[in-house]
Parts: structure tokens; sequence; C-alpha cells
């Protein structure tokens, strides 16, 4: 009965091993297919394509793709140093100009949130109009609505930025008693075992929850191929354009998109945080920070920088 078992579970495993070496076989097939043929979920007149392109975006075979290319990235990394440096000089650099940029989405919040106020209160003007010609000309209800989206910018395109800055809270429990080795050590697990998996899980929930507020029939991730392109004959764009009041935001589809961008960026920094911990596990601590491209607020306010 326990060898029975035993063999029943090593067949399982021997199966397991099996299939990952298969379907990462098959990501450089389907990377090379997908590249060769983009008419096939990039031309969107075409209704199949649309749905090929939601099916594979949460789909095994883009992870696998996506899981490849980070292995042989990693591969040529430990062969050669300077190519593991410049993937975390490039993917660091995407991260802050990409937060430096919508950071700016705070300030307009709060500017816009002044005139909402001197209108409504001062002016009891019940509308906003922006623009010469045809100008944008929404109540003011949509207009207060809509600063959530400031906040949910700074949020989701922010975080992988505040991240390099070294501006999000730290638990620490052992950690700075450690040594520098053993910090790197944990940085690399903390980004393998939690950043990247949770990236992964949020990304396969947004990516058809974006989509089902964008198209109907709704696809679902439970659903074939071939399913989603038979579906696809009665397919239409139907984006969300519902607000929580007559006349108050009804954009919330983009909160949708942003939960998407928010997964992806999130597991693009882990891979260069991962990157960043073993360069500097390997290379000791004199390449601390190295490559490091942090705001300063100037001299003499070091004390302040970085401070979580």
């Amino acid at each position: 009965m326990n060898d029975t078992a035993t063999t029943g579970g090593l067949d399982a495993v021997l199966d397991g091993i099996l299939w990952l070496v298969q379907n990462i076989a098959m990501a450089f097939y389907n990377l090379g297919y997908a590249i060769s043929h983009p008419h096939l979920w990039l031309d969107w007149s075409d209704k199949e394509a649309i749905m090929r392109f939601v099916y594979y975006g949460g789909s095994v075979e883009f992870f696998f793709v996506v899981f490849t290319v980070f292995l042989v990235c990693t591969g040529i990394g430990l062969w050669r140093n300077g190519f593991m440096w410049g993937c975390v000089r490039v993917l660091e650099g995407f991260a802050n100009t990409v937060g430096r940029f919508f950071a700016w989405a705070g300030l307009i919040m709060v500017i816009q949130q002044i005139i909402i106020v001197f209108l409504q209160r001062i002016f009891a003007r019940p509308e906003i109009v922006i623009g010469f010609g045809i100008p944008l000309e929404m109540d003011i209800s949509w207009w207060s609505e809509e600063l959530k989206l400031y906040n949910a910018l700074v949020v989701s395109l922010c975080a992988t930025y505040t991240f390099v800055q070294g501006g999000h809270v730290r638990v620490d429990l052992i950690y700075s008693a450690v040594s520098f080795r053993t910090k790197r050590v944990i940085d690399m697990v903390g980004s393998l075992l939690f950043m990247m998996p949770m990236a992964v899980i949020i990304w396969l929930y947004g990516w058809f929850f974006m989509w089902r507020h964008l198209i109907v029939p709704n696809p679902s991730a439970s659903e074939s191929l071939d399913r989603l392109l038979m579906k696809s004959r009665a397919l239409r764009w139907n984006v969300e354009t519902i607000g929580f009041s007559p006349n108050g935001f009804n954009a919330y589809f983009l909160f949708k998109i942003l939960l998407v961008a928010f997964a992806g960026m999130v597991f693009i920094h882990a891979v260069a945080f991962f990157y960043r911990s073993f360069l500097e596990w390997r290379e000791g601590p004199e390449s601390e920070n190295k490559y490091l491209d942090k705001d300063s607020l100037g001299e003499g306010q070091e004390a302040f920088e970085g401070t979580h």
C-alpha cells in the first residue's frame, strides 16, 4: 500500500517536472510565433484577434513566456554581471521615469480640489469648463469624483518608484540586525516568494476583471481559446461608463486598467530588485546602491531621504 502511494507520488512529481520543462520549451516557439504573426492578436479590427489578446494575456502560455525570458536573462546575467546590472538600471529607470511623471497627479489633485471649492462655495457655479473651441464641460460633481483617479494614478503607477527610492514602510523584526549579505538573501527570497507571486495573482484576477468592463460577451478565465473564439462572433465594445451619481465621474474602467498596470510594474520591479540584491550579495558591501538613481532633497537633508 505504502509502495503504491510512494510510486504514485513519484509519478506525479515526474509529471509535474515534465509539464514544466515542456512549457518552458514551448515558450520559445510561442514567443516566436506571436512576434512573427502580430496580426493574429494585434489587428483589433478582427474580433477574433481581440479575443486571442484577451485569452493569451491571462494564459499559461503567456506566463511561461515571461518566466522563460526571466530565466534566460538571469542565466546571461550569471555569466555576465554587466548585463544584469544593465537590466537593473533599465528596469529601475523605467520605474523612476513613470513614477516621477505620475507623481505630478498629486499636485493636480490638490489644485483641482481648490478650484472646486472656490467655484462651488464662493462663485456658486454648477459646472467647470476647460478648453477652447469645443471645451470640456462637466458638472462639478464629475470633477469631484474624478479626484479619485489622481489618487489611483499615484498609488498604482508610483508604487515601484517609491520602492526604488526606499520610501515604503518596512516592518523590521530581524533585518537590521543581520549582516549585509544576509540582508541581500532576505531581499532575494522576498522578491521571489512574495513580490512576484503577488503580482502574478493580481494580474490574473485583474486581467479578466478589466476586460469584463470593456467588451461583451464577458470573457472568463476558465474558458478555452476555442470557446472565446466562438464568442467573438457576438463581440462588441461595451466600455463601462456608469457613474455612482447621475452627473458623476463615468470612466471607472480606467481603475481596472490601472490595476493591471500596477501588477505589471510590481512584477517588473521584483525582477530588478532580485537582480540588484543578487549582485550586491555577490560583489559585497562596496556595491550597495550601485547605479541607484535616488532623488535628493538637497544638501543637509540626507537624514530625511529614504526614511521608512
